[in-house]
């Protein structure tokens, strides 16, 4: 009987190609559990503060940053190659500005958690960032203490507004 008969009609223990358990060493066999990082994109026109931030950023366990750029254009680009987590913008950003790009960034990569990190305190912009999914708004000044809270928070799905603009009337827009 050849081997291909012997594989469709025999007692597959007498088959030729069984290999018994017990004739296979033990092994040890070790895991490594990789606990997923949180995946960020940083935009920010300003080079000093983008690496001070990234810095930060990376300091943190659980944080990735897997790009970094000074245009909106880009931003948008890369979060559609890369689809990360989690996406800082800076509002005043050349190419596109952060509100374009956050527009952008919600169709070509729409599970991304878009946190604008800026200066801008014009309740008018506040508005448009909540008005386009924004889940996170932090003032430059405040991103020492609040930022790797922040991006914690919008990851578990809640939505932040940075202390420092508490009291606006745009409050009511953080769900």
């Amino acid at each position: 009987m050849s081997n291909d008969t012997c594989l469709a009609t025999c007692d597959p223990l007498e088959s030729p190609f069984f290999v018994s358990l017990s004739s296979i060493a033990p092994q040890t066999v070790e895991v490594v559990v990789k606990v997923s990082s949180i995946r960020i994109l940083l935009a920010d026109d300003v080079e000093s503060w983008r690496s001070s931030i990234s810095s930060m950023l990376r300091t943190e366990a659980s944080f990735e940053v897997v790009y970094e750029t000074s245009d909106g254009l880009k931003a948008v680009q890369a979060a559609q190659k890369l689809q990360p987590a989690v996406v800082l913008l800076d509002i005043g950003l050349p190419g596109l500005n952060g509100i374009q790009a956050g527009a952008w960034i919600r169709k070509v990569s729409p599970f991304a958690k878009i946190v604008f990190v800026t200066m801008e305190r014009d309740p008018d912009i506040v508005e448009a960032a909540w008005r386009l999914g924004a889940r996170g708004y932090v003032l430059k000044s405040d991103a020492g203490r609040e930022l790797v809270a922040v991006i914690h928070s919008v990851v578990r799905g809640e939505k932040v507004l940075s202390h420092g603009l508490d009291g606006h009337r745009f409050i009511d827009g953080v769900e």
